[in-house]
C-alpha cells in the first residue's frame, strides 16, 4: 500500500539523520487565485439545458465560488461552510493527536499498518490514510525542505518493481495551529498494480512522533480524477493537522 511504502521511507530517513547538513528554504504553492464569479454566470445559462441540469450547475458553481473566496481570504465565508458544500466532515484522533476532514459518504476500515484508513464506497482502490509513530526527530524542518522529502519519497516508488513511473508534480510547505510545519506533496504512479494513481501526501512532526497522510485516487487517462473530486481531495489535504494545536 502506497501509504505504508510512503511512511517507512520517511520514518528510515528521519531516524538516519546526518548532522550538519543544511538545506535550501522550501519552495511554495503559486497561488492561483480565482476570480468571484459574477452574479449573472449564476443565474443566467449560455447554452439551452434541460432543467434537470440547472442544480447540479448551482451547486457546482457555488463550491468554485466558495473555494474562491476562501483562496482570497474573504471574511464571509467560514471553512465550516466550505467543507459542508463538500459534504465534508471532521475527523479527530485524540489518542494519536491529529485532525482532518473527510468526505462523509467514505467508510473507515482496519487496515495493517494504518492509524486509520478511510475508502470510498465501491472504490476501495480511492482511500484517504494516516500512520503515526515515533521518530527521532522534533521538527520535519530538521531534516530537510519539502521537496528533499518528496524526493525521497518518489524515489522509493521507483526502487518497486511494480512501478513504471513516478512523478513529482508539487510540494510546498504550509503553517498548521500554532505555527506548526506541515509538508504537503502531490505525485503520480504509474504501476502494474492498479495503473495510474494521482497521490496526495502531508506530513509533520510533532511531540517525536511522524504524522503522514496519504491520498490515493485513480486517475487513469480512460477515467482521469475530475476538477470537482480534485478540490474535494485538496480540502482534505490542507485540513491535516496536530489536534492539539487546532
Amino acid at each position: 500500500m502506497a501509504l505504508t511504502s510512503s511512511f517507512t521511507v520517511l520514518q528510515s530517513s528521519l531516524s538516519l539523520r546526518r548532522d550538519g547538513l543544511i538545506y535550501s528554504s522550501p519552495k511554495t504553492f503559486v497561488s492561483i487565485l480565482l476570480s468571484k464569479p459574477k452574479s449573472s454566470l449564476v443565474t443566467q445559462n449560455c447554452n439551452p439545458r434541460s432543467s434537470s441540469d440547472e442544480p447540479f450547475l448551482t451547486k457546482r458553481m457555488l463550491n468554485l465560488t466558495l473555494v474562491a473566496m476562501s483562496i482570497c481570504g474573504l471574511p464571509d465565508v467560514s471553512s465550516a461552510l466550505l467543507a459542508e458544500e463538500m459534504e465534508l466532515e471532521r475527523y479527530t484522533d485524540s489518542k494519536e493527536g491529529f485532525t482532518l476532514l473527510k468526505p462523509s459518504s467514505w467508510m473507515k476500515v482496519d487496515k495493517a499498518g494504518a492509524t486509520v484508513l478511510f475508502q470510498e464506497a465501491n472504490m476501495g482502490s480511492n482511500n484517504i490514510g494516516v500512520v503515526v509513530n515515533p521518530v527521532r526527530l522534533e521538527s520535519l524542518e530538521k531534516f530537510g525542505s519539502p521537496q528533499f522529502v518528496a524526493d525521497k519519497l518518489v524515489q522509493a516508488e521507483k526502487r518497486k518493481e511494480s512501478t513504471k513511473e513516478a512523478e513529482v508534480i508539487k510540494f510546498a510547505e504550509r503553517s498548521g495551529g500554532g505555527g506548526l510545519p506541515i509538508y504537503e506533496f502531490e505525485y503520480i504512479i504509474d504501476s502494474t498494480r492498479g495503473g495510474m494513481k494521482r497521490i496526495f501526501s502531508a506530513a509533520f512532526v510533532a511531540s517525536k512522533k511522524l504524522y503522514l497522510l496519504n491520498i490515493v485516487h485513480s486517475d487513469k487517462p480512460e477515467s482521469p480524477l475530475d476538477p470537482h473530486k480534485r478540490m474535494i481531495l485538496e480540502q482534505v489535504l490542507h485540513s491535516f493537522d496536530a489536534a492539539t494545536l487546532v
